[in-house]
């Protein structure tokens, strides 16, 4: 086969792959506007409940303006970043977080019969309703404190990024662990409760060792550490550093998972996509 057929091959790998996740999304949509009043409901109390946060967290630097050279306008974008991200995310690959239970269900059957990657059917196939609220409270946020240029909102977009595939590559991960060591359900869901709780605190109020783990073992410090070494004042390296730890757990991720995918015992489980 000549480089050229190679290449057009691929080409058409990748087209079809896109059209296959443009569908899975256009049908998740379609299944969530079925119940619209659920839907706004669910997405607007997720809404409310992130501002009330913001409100708690008003009340402290009120008293305390600026700490440890954060200031309620940094922990208002720490907000906007972490939870637009991982709305984006929860919305457009929805198991991200939901892999642990999938496996040791024995559920991964329907996807392995069809003949689409099985990791990225497993993560498309859903999308979360209060994920919607998420997202639309960090544009919110962005548009009330953030930096209103075309460098800021692209700025602002990339860490949008960053944050929801890192929440991606450390929930894939987590969740891949039940291929290895059965009903990991537990694990996966504390995993995922200390990150998303650690990705919210500001990364300068950890010292030593913590702040190390912060950005190695449990790397939600690329997250929390954004709005200042992205947004605030753009540090090159840091970026890089949060870019390749990025790169990183995808990676990791998707060979853990293909690795655990050779252990799997089919569940012989009736199940439908979902």
């Amino acid at each position: 086969m000549s480089t050229a057929d190679n290449e057009s091959r691929q080409a058409q790998t990748a087209l079809g792959t896109l059209r296959f996740l443009l569908t899975c999304w256009k049908v998740n949509l379609a299944s969530a506007m079925e119940y619209r009043l659920s839907f706004f409901l669910l997405a607007g109390m997720m809404f409310i409940n992130n501002f009330m946060w913001l409100f708690f967290w008003s009340l402290f630097f009120h008293r305390f303006p600026v700490v440890n050279g954060w200031s309620l306008s940094d922990v208002m974008m720490l907000w906007a970043v972490g939870a637009g991200g991982f709305g984006w995310a929860n919305m457009m690959f929805g198991n991200f977080h939901r892999i642990a239970p999938i496996v040791s269900g024995g559920q991964l059957d329907v996807y392995l019969s069809q003949p689409k990657p099985v990791l990225l059917h497993v993560l498309a196939s859903r999308m979360s309703v209060t994920a919607a609220g998420d997202f639309l409270f960090g544009l919110a946020v962005y548009a009330w404190v953030g930096e209103h240029t075309l460098s800021g909102g692209l700025r602002f977009a990339a860490g949008l990024l960053i944050s929801g595939l890192i929440f991606m590559g450390v929930m894939i991960i987590a969740g891949s662990f039940a291929f290895f060591f059965g009903n990991s359900e537990g694990i996966a869901s504390q995993v995922f409760n200390s990150f998303v709780a650690l990705s919210t605190y500001p990364a300068d109020i950890f010292r030593s060792v913590a702040k190390v783990l912060l950005f190695t073992l449990v790397p939600a410090g690329f997250i929390s550490y954004l709005p200042i070494g992205l947004l605030r004042d753009y540090n090159s390296g840091f970026v890089w550093q949060a870019a390749g730890m990025t790169v990183f757990l995808l990676a990791a991720g998707s060979l853990l998972f293909r690795a655990g995918l050779k252990r799997y015992t089919s569940g012989n489980a009736i199940a439908m996509r979902g």
